[in-house]
């Protein structure tokens, strides 16, 4: 990953705002930039992944305009090829072609790229800085207003605390010009269903889902892939070894008394050929790790944060041990596809409803964690089910087919795999375990363990009730929502609500987001 940084204002002194943006320097630690500009200033720091050299170092230039991005343009070098016949184009970096395009196509440039994106561009022939993110959020900004009116960007909020009163994150798949967000794409919404039967279906997701990953693979930094033993990641990582002439790098993560998924992620590494690391933690690793996960975070929301604290520490592990600079995860499928609590959906519109729903609000639960946990460590995140071709057709299947009919969650994925010989049966077909629980029952009742030892039932009725907005509702929430205000007071209404499962369903009206709850969990907890 990389950091970005940009204001439309020069009140703040520029000292103060370096001070800011050297809060994510770990998000790119290779290289770092400050540059004023007419209206304001830009910042850059960097974690080489394309166009290694320091001609890939940005803001680049075209003009007097100039460009910062976090990101991945997939496929740019036939792209790149046909605009050096009218630019100069100096570095290998993908990002580079940025201000041509915009050069030829101007604002209607968002609706092009195939990306993964957060940008701050400063226009010299308007005058003005322009703001944008991908269609679903992977890359992340927030934004602010400064006391004087100016505005502010960042790729996390901790970039902006203390110089904006309020916080928000930079809604996904749209742009900021003209001092107004326009919305250029909704990955979401499709407007149509594909009636298509289930083999034609299954046949068109298992090849955008290969594009997808191949396309991933794409770096001039050594790749590395998050393998948790569930379908999601053990797809991903089978699909890419096929790609690959040499075995990949696999790592997956356990508690040192239950780990559900070490044996799972084990077997399905055998299988394909990879060059397998098990990393074990222990309950004073988790509890030390807790303030550092919600700082990095920003957030308060249960769900986040129990998945966030294993694949933290993994990627911890991942970057003080290896040159890895890339990771492959498999973040995304659950809310396209279905998780344990919409087997509860009482029929297919209103599965097709949460489905849009989950989607628009990645960039603040699931894609969250990913960005933050891996880049946190100087690594990049590449979440391959987040393929904007892949989610738009994911997205278009008929919900009918969509629904459990067959008592077993995202059969179409699976189905459509089955007969690649990627995977052994026992993986291909195992029933979902939920992350956070999946790295071993046990952390999860650390982490209440360690709620209920520090609040009294007294004490969690009188704290909770100094929120009115999202009120904690068990003494593990509170100890979440008292870490965050530590880190970012007031700054709460970043996060919408709890991750949980639809309550108004029948069957989901419970008080812990954990799917171990869910009277349908069966066995997929072993």
């Amino acid at each position: 990953m990389c950091s970005i940084f940009g204001v439309t204002s020069k009140s703040v002194p520029a000292e103060t705002l370096r001070r800011c943006f050297a809060r994510t320097v770990s998000r790119g630690p290779d290289m770092s930039r400050f540059e004023e500009i007419p209206c304001g200033y830009l910042g850059f720091h960097r974690l080489a992944i394309m166009g290694l050299h320091e001609e890939g170092m940005q803001p680049f230039h075209l003009g007097g305009s100039a460009v910062v991005c976090n990101g991945e343009l997939y496929g740019f070098r036939p792209l790149r090829e046909r605009l050096m016949a009218r630019y100069e184009l100096k570095s290998g970096s993908d990002c580079e072609i940025l201000l041509p395009l915009y050069r030829e196509y101007g604002l209607e440039m968002f609706k092009t790229l195939d990306a993964e994106f957060a940008l701050l561009l400063y226009d010299a022939d308007k005058g003005q800085l322009i703001a944008a993110r991908d269609p679903i959020g992977i890359r992340p900004l927030y934004f602010g207003e400064m006391a004087d009116g100016g505005m502010a960007f960042a790729s996390e909020p901790k970039n902006l605390t203390g110089l904006c009163e309020r916080i928000m994150p930079f809604p996904p798949g749209h742009y900021w010009a003209d001092g107004r967000f326009v919305r250029y794409a909704d990955p979401a919404y499709v407007g149509y269903f594909t009636m298509k039967d289930e083999d034609a279906v299954c046949a068109k997701l298992r090849r955008l889902l290969t594009d997808g990953v191949i396309k991933r693979l794409d770096a001039d930094a050594p790749v590395g892939f998050l393998l948790s033993g569930g379908l999601d990641s053990s797809l991903v990582c089978a699909i890419a070894q096929r790609a690959l002439k040499q075995p990949i790098r696999t790592f997956a993560i356990g508690m040192d008394k239950d780990a559900i998924d070490l044996k799972y992620a084990r077997r399905a590494a055998e299988f394909i050929g990879s060059r397998h690391t098990e990393v074990i933690i222990s309950e004073a690793d988790v509890l030390r790790a807790l303030p550092a996960v919600v700082e990095l975070l920003a957030t308060w929301d249960i769900t986040t944060i129990r998945a966030s604290v294993g694949m933290y520490l993994l990627c911890k592990w991942i970057h003080e041990n290896t040159d890895i600079r890339v990771l492959l995860t498999g973040e995304i499928s659950d809310e396209l596809f279905g998780y344990k609590y919409t087997d509860y959906a009482p029929d297919a519109a209103a599965f097709q409803e949460e489905a849009e729903k989950r989607i628009r609000e990645l960039h603040v639960y699931d894609v969250l964690r990913a960005d933050r946990c891996i880049s946190v460590n100087s690594l990049e995140a590449r979440v391959p089910f987040g393929d904007l071709k892949f989610v738009r057709y994911a997205m278009s299947i008929d919900p009918e087919l969509k629904m459990n009919r067959h008592h077993m969650g995202k059969y179409l994925l699976r189905k459509a795999f089955a007969e690649e010989g990627l995977l052994p049966e026992e993986i291909l077909w195992r029933q979902k375990a939920a992350f956070s629980d999946a790295v071993g029952h046990s952390m999860v009742e650390d982490l209440k363990a360690l709620a209920e030892r520090t609040y009294t039932d007294k004490v969690f009725e009188e704290r909770r009730l100094r929120y009115d907005y999202c009120r904690p509702f068990t003494k593990e929430s509170l100890l979440y929502r008292e870490l965050f205000e530590q880190f970012y007071p007031g700054q709460a209404r970043m996060i919408p609500d709890y991750w949980m499962p639809n309550r108004s369903w029948p069957g989901c009206d419970v008080d812990d987001p954990s799917a171990r709850v869910l009277g349908n969990y069966g066995a997929s907890g072993v």
